[in-house]
This record gives structure tokens, sequence and C-alpha cells, in this order.
């Protein structure tokens, strides 16, 4: 049953999650301040919106310089926002935006819930954690800040966190043998942790009860009380300066203006419905199943819905919660719809509703083991909606600029590691480096190799130098992957690969925490390939001291002599000892249009240039053929993709060619076209009938299904971890052959249907 269809149901954070209602109830001994200026003049309002902005930098500025925790530092797994009174979007920050997704919840809670019983006044902070209220997980703290002007609760500043261990079964809190949240780290629902600008330390104390480390996380939470006293006297100074009817004017302008941009371009968009299927692997130890996702977007006219119904049911530990799932969604949405709005979607957020089925694992019931929820439910909500959206988006000629296919670590390939470092002291950390992701590819060109996760603009690369200094690794070598970027007419960013042993210890303790090993979670879009899946390689008893004593340092782990081992995707405590090496590879991101319409002089440049191409995989896949003065080979090239559409071409008759005008342009291979029988999906390239707009035009193209590593030439045999063969289905047109789309799955699984257009 999904949250529609339950009448009047209000989840208070006992259920799959809170749900705020379309009114608040909260007490009247709260004042809020409603007062604002109807009218600014440009300047004003430039100078007051550019100066909140400031005020979210500042803020997480200020929370990475004051936290010890490489989390903050490298990771950027924090991010700050600015909410009016009752909780809408101001801005959120450039930092982790799950995090931000997921904010808005919590205060609506919190005035709901807490504004009579203890209350909220001036000089107040709330602390919380608990998933079934807003958080993406146990581990990512908010610290929630009322901003009060003359008696009256004025706007709300906001930070969150991931902190560095709240307990749970697990050091670290990512607990990915947990079935229930009862074997996790703490939850927390809002608690006044600050009150009357005072710490209190009943609080405090029981906060840091249950964590292995409670003075990184006391100051964490430091950190982030300084970040929320920071933006809290910045706002109050635009206040004393301009008037706080003008601030809130500014405030409220912002939000309009964001609305009124967004409906423009829902007015410019056919309504309709998309589809994306993708797949979680293991969600527990020794769990060798898959488990279905089903992202559905849904456009009537001025209003978005986004459902969850179709994924599997809650299980093991990699759930989210309903909070989770939604925070995920926004951040895509933000991207591709709100670009302009400069990180403010609370406008466009008027216009949105998201509509569950309870149960589900990204939108799980209490009590469900929610620990590992971003790196994989919630990855797994993000990543297909890149797909939903910029097909929506592909009708209107301007907004197809901006499309953008999935990105790397749609799937975070976790090595959390544990131990005694080098000063003798416990840690206990998840290795970074994946968030040098990739960025998929456009409709207008190729992604960015290792250039981040588009979840967290501005995140980079941790220096090995600094990892190093922290913890007792010693990296062997990091380096982009070849081949491991979508294929495409645009091809996808290219993943890299980590290689590291232990260093002034006797050893490290790991586990593994992974999904998208088998089945890869960054499909291309509108015929492009997907990206490589996450790889672990690991190798005991190496000869890697008698290579660094002769100064060869290793290339690659497959140089080095020693026994491998094939680890699982929950295997836990498991040892690597010195002269173990242990090498993680991290999805990469999807393709855009079919590869052989790529430039072959691109592919000739892929290959001998940037070497992010094999010459296999050029001639396999993009159909170019370069010779052995590493020339592009013209003739042959063009004999050989025009075979390959040859072979996708319908034999068993005449196809229908449609001339009736071109109504829309769905995608980069499909047209919708009026004829005297209506309306119809027809090859963008050669106008072949592919049925009524009413069908769907995958059961009109010509079907071919292969083993899914033929997608990607780093994608290996599925049957080291799930049971259910995954494939990889093409559909062509029947009459040029040209390719129309491609699709990831299961191989009993239907046809998806991923596009269905409301054209009259």
């Amino acid at each position: 049953m999904k949250v529609s269809e339950m009448k009047d149901a209000v989840f208070d954070g006992r259920n799959m999650g809170y749900v705020p209602p379309k009114k608040l109830s909260i007490s009247p001994k709260l004042k809020l301040h409603r007062k604002s200026a109807k009218s600014i003049d440009p300047i004003t309002y430039e100078v007051i919106r550019h100066s909140l902005w400031h005020v979210n930098e500042e803020h997480g500025a200020t929370i990475q310089r004051l936290s010890g925790s490489p989390v903050a530092m490298y990771a950027l797994d924090l991010n700050p926002s600015i909410l009016t009174e009752d909780g809408e979007f101001v801005y959120f920050g450039p930092y982790m935006q799950y995090m931000s997704g997921v904010t808005d919840t919590q205060v609506k809670w919190v005035l709901e819930y807490r504004s009579d019983n203890p209350g909220i006044a001036d000089g107040d902070m709330f602390l919380a954690n608990d998933p079934w209220v807003g958080a993406a997980h146990q581990q990512d703290v908010m610290l929630i800040c009322p901003v009060f002007w003359k008696g009256e609760l004025f706007c709300w500043v906001t930070n969150c966190l991931h902190q560095y261990d709240l307990g749970g079964i697990t050091p670290s809190s990512f607990c990915g043998s947990a079935e229930n949240a009862f074997e996790e780290g703490i939850c927390i629902p809002p608690v006044k942790i600050v009150e009357g600008n005072e710490i209190r330390r009943d609080i405090e104390e029981l906060y840091l009860r249950a964590s292995r480390k409670p003075e990184a996380v006391a100051l964490d939470f430091r950190a982030q009380l300084a970040g929320n006293i920071t933006a809290r006297d910045r706002v109050r100074s635009l206040i004393r300066r301009y008037g706080s009817e003008v601030v809130k004017g500014v405030m409220r302008k912002i939000l309009d203006n964001g609305e009124r941009a967004f409906l423009d371009k829902l007015k410019r968009l056919p309504d309709g419905v998309w589809r994306e299927r993708s797949y979680v692997e293991c969600c527990r130890p020794g769990d060798r199943r898959t488990h279905q996702v089903i992202l559905t977007l849904r456009k009537q006219g001025v209003k978005l819905i986004f459902e969850n119904e179709g994924t599997a049911p809650q299980d093991g530990a990699m759930n989210a919660t309903y909070s989770g799932w939604r925070g995920a969604i926004m951040v895509a949405f933000n991207q591709l719809l709100c670009w302009d709005q400069y990180f403010s979607i609370g406008g466009a957020l008027r216009h949105v509703e998201f509509d569950p089925t309870p149960g589900t694992f990204n939108c799980a019931n209490f009590p469900a083991s929610v620990s590992t929820a971003p790196i994989q439910a919630m990855e797994i909500s993000l990543y297909p909606a890149y797909n939903v959206l910029s097909k929506m988006i592909h009708a209107d000629p301007e907004m197809r600029k901006d499309i953008m296919c999935i990105g790397g670590t749609s799937q975070w390939p976790a090595t959390i590691f544990r131990g005694t470092d080098q000063w003798g002291e416990r840690y206990g950390y998840i290795l970074v480096d994946p968030i040098g992701g990739a960025i998929g590819a456009f409709s207008t060109g190729d992604g960015i190799s290792t250039g981040g996760q588009s979840r967290t603009p501005i995140c980079k690369l941790p220096n090995v130098e600094h990892t190093e200094q922290t913890f007792p690794l010693l990296f062997l070598y990091r380096k982009e992957v070849i081949d491991s970027g979508g294929a495409g007419k645009f091809r996808g960013g290219l993943s890299a690969e980590s290689c590291f042993i232990p260093h002034r210890t006797d050893a490290i303790t790991q586990d593994t925490l992974s999904s998208g090993n088998a089945i890869p979670t960054s499909p291309g879009m509108m015929a492009g390939y997907p990206g490589s899946v996450n790889v672990y390689k690991f190798k005991r008893a190496t000869d890697i001291f008698e290579r660094l004593k002769q100064r060869r340092i290793p290339g690659d782990i497959a140089e080095l002599k020693g026994e491998e081992v094939t680890l699982a995707l929950r295997q836990e405590n498991f040892i690597q000892k010195p002269g173990d090496v242990y090498a993680v590879i991290w999805s990469a991101a999807g393709g855009f249009g079919d590869p052989l319409e790529r430039d072959p002089e691109k592919v000739r440049d892929d290959v001998i240039e940037q070497r992010s191409v094999s010459a296999e995989a050029a001639r396999e896949i993009y159909g170019v053929v370069i010779t052995s003065d590493e020339r592009v080979d013209a003739p042959a090239t063009t004999k050989l993709r025009a075979g390959r559409r040859e072979a996708n071409r319908r034999k068993d008759g005449a196809v229908q060619k449609l001339d009736g005008k071109i109504i829309a342009r769905v995608t980069e291979n499909l047209d919708v076209r009026r004829d005297g029988s209506g309306l119809r999906t027809a090859c963008a390239k050669c106008a072949a009938d592919l049925g009524p707009v009413r069908d769907n035009y995958k059961d009109h193209c010509v079907r071919r299904e292969s083993d899914v590593n033929t997608a990607n030439p780093n994608i290996g045999d599925y049957r080291r971890y799930i049971d259910e063969r995954p494939v990889f289905r093409q559909f062509s047109c029947p009459g040029c052959g040209a390719l129309v789309e491609n699709e990831v799955a299961r191989t009993d699984d239907p046809v998806l249907r991923d596009i269905e257009l409301d054209i009259r």
C-alpha cells in the first residue's frame, strides 16, 4: 500500500518515517515571524540573496576547519542549510546534498513535536540522528538551530555531519550484518542539547555514551555548534542592517522566483510517465540474491510525483527510510531542474510529491537496519533519478542541454578498516577514495573521468599522503581504469583503482560492504552503455616487499605473486597483513547515445592519446578499426559499422515508414509522429514505425540479449556474487538497425516500459 492510499496517515517516526502533513500543528506558545516586505529594490535583493548564500558557505567552512575528522576535511560528508520559519528551504550547501535533502523533514518534525514540550526558544539547538525523523543514517548527526528576532522564530540554520562512531556492532557504525536498528548506533530523535546557549551536559553524555571514540564525536559536535553560531550571528547581522521584514522578504522572493522558474520549465514539457529499474546485491552476509529497485516519475500538469512501487521489500542491512529516499531523489532533481536557482529548491518543492510504498527497502519501516543506507539504498534511489528526469526534459530543446547520465560510485565499494595505528591508538574508518567517482556523459559531450560525485559538487579525491598520514596505510598506486566509462556517442567518465598495504602496523581488520559488483548500476541512456562495476581485488602473502627492495613499484596488482582471494560483498573481520595487497575499483559513469555514432577520430584519441579505451573495445563496441600506425582505417570502420547495423535490422518483411508531422522528439532515437491512424512512435533516424504511442516502443524493436559483461570489458563473472543471471538487452530499429535503447535486467524480468507519453 502506498502512502497516497493511506487515508489521513501521518508517520511520526514509528513506521516508515516522518511525512510532514500539509498543515503543521504548532504550539501557540511559539510565535513565528511572518511579516515580509512586499517590494524590495533589485540591488538590495541581490545583496541580501548573495549574503545568505555566503552565510551558508561560511557555515560549512567553519565545520571543516574545526572538526578533526577526515570525514569533514576529505570526504566533505556534511552540509549546512537555511530554512524559513516553517521549514521551507532557502538554501542548502554544495557539500553532501543527501543531508540537506532530509533537513526540512527534521525541522518540521521539531515544529510539530517539540514546540509545546520542551518548547523552542532563543538560544536552543536540537540534536538528532533518527532516520525515521529525517537522517540518512544514524552516523549523520543533525544540529538544528532556531534563529529568533524580537521573540519570534525568524528562520532556521542547520547542519549535518557524518560522525566518526555512534555505536553498533561494527566500529565506525556501518553495521553490514545488522538485522535491525537495535544492532546499530543509537537513534536519537530531536533533543534539546543546547538550552539558553549552554550545552546540556546530561544530553551530551547520553549521546556520546555509545561511541567508541567519544572525544572525536565531541569535537565534531562542537564544530557543528560553531557552524550554527556563526550562521545565526550572520543572519542576525543582516536583520540589524536591513530590517527583519526586508530579509524575510528576500527569503520569500528567493522561494517564489524558484517556483516561477520551475513552473516555466514544467509548462514546456509533455505529461507522461518515466521509469528506471536497477538492482542491489547482497543485503546481509551470505546473501546471493538481487533486490529490484523501481523509480517512477509522473508528470501531471505542473506537478511531479515520484514513486517506488515495485521495489523489493526491506531486508537485511541495505535499507533506507522515507527521508533517505526523498533526500536522494532531491539531489538529481536539484541538479537537473533547479540548477539555475543556486541550491534553492524550496519553491520547486511546492509542486513535487513523494509517494512511496512503505516496507520497501528504500522506504523501510522501523526497526529496519539502515546504517549502510547512503552507500546502498540511497545511492540506488538517487542515480536512477538522473535517467527518468533526463528523459522527461529531453522533449524541450533547451532543457535537453542539461541532461547528464548516471555517474560513478552509483554503489559505493566500501572497505571499512580498523585496528591500531602507527601511534598505538585505536582507529576505524572507511576508504574515502571512491568519492573520486566519475561524471556521466552529457547530451552534448563526454563525461568527466574521476570528476567527483554529482551529489557532492565540491568533493575531491583526498591526497594519498593525507590518508597515509592519518592511517597506517601505504599506497602502491592509484590510477584511472581503462574502458571503465560507459561507451556511447558521448563516453562516460572513467573511474579509478586504489591499491594499498598496511604500514607500520601488524595487521588491519577489514570489512567489505558493497553492491554493484555483478550488475552495473550506472546504465547508459538513449542507447549509451553502462559504466563498469565495483571490484575488490585481494592477494595474500605477496612478493611486494621483495619488489620494493628492488625499487620495482607495481603498476597493477596482477603483477604481484601471491594467493588470489575473492572477497564477498559483506565479508567481515578478514585480516590484511603487511604482505597482503588490497585494491578497490569503483564503478564508472554511463554513456550517452549509440557508440556506433561516436566520431571515429574521438575513438582514436581515446585509444592513442587519452588511454581511456582499449583497441579491442574500440573495435568491438565502437566499431572503429585503428591501424598499426595509429590511424583510423576509415573504409574498414564504415564497413564494420554498416555490418553491425545490418545485422540488427528486421529480415522478416517490409518495415513501414512514417511521413507524418513530428510532434515531439522523445529521445535522441525516438520521435512521435502524427499520421492517419493517430500518434505513433518512430525511429528518429529513418522514421520506421515503432507502434502506437500507447504501446511500449521496445516491443516493436529488434531485441538482442547477451551476457551483461558484453556491455563493458571490466564487468566480470556475475557468479562470483549472485545466482540470478543479469543480461544486457539491446533494442534496435527494425528499419535501419540503429540502436534505440539498452537496458540491464535479470534474465526473467519483463522488458521495462521506460516512457509513456500523454500527448494528444
